[in-house]
């Protein structure tokens, strides 16, 4: 029992890792394999829209499948990688593109997870710090307290 356990425990950890399918189907490939291949690099560089956590060469929602065609079109009329990525952002933004650029209007999204951790180091520092701080008054004894820790040890001076 418990070895089926633990395959149980394997399959779990390692099947989620394993990368899912494209969702791109039969009729959206094109016939020429090194533009098929530029379509489905570009398509791991952009989000769906409506998943918004998946490229849309991942997703099977209508606005991805309409954007892989848009891609696939753009590639067959001849245009560079960088055309149908200028393209794609001015039609729908920075958003589209799964590593937006680094510019004023992205620099949050790029330094707000630094910023967060930041925060969260100095408040656990100052956390940390309050608790020594209490800890060291909480075991300091009164001079009456170590007065009469000396008499019941047979000490005839307090320690300081």
């Amino acid at each position: 029992m418990s070895r089926l356990a633990l395959l149980a425990l394997l399959l779990a950890l390692v099947l989620p890792a394993a990368p899912a399918p494209a969702a791109v189907s039969p009729d959206e490939i094109l016939d020429d394999p090194v533009l098929e291949a530029r379509a489905r690099a570009l398509g791991r560089q952009l989000r769906c829209l409506v998943c918004q956590n998946q490229s849309i060469d991942d997703s099977d929602a209508d606005l991805a499948k309409d954007i892989r065609r848009i891609v696939r079109e753009r590639l067959v009329a001849g245009d560079s990688d960088e055309e149908i990525l200028a393209y794609l952002t001015a039609r729908y933004g920075d958003f589209i593109l799964l590593r937006p650029p680094v510019k004023p209007a992205t620099w949050a999204l790029w330094a707000g997870p630094f910023v967060v951790l930041a925060l969260g180091a100095v408040g656990v520092a100052l956390f940390l710090r309050r608790r020594r701080g209490r800890e060291e008054t909480e075991t300091a004894l009164a001079p009456e307290e170590e007065a009469r820790l000396a008499r019941l040890l047979g000490s005839d001076s307090p320690s300081s």
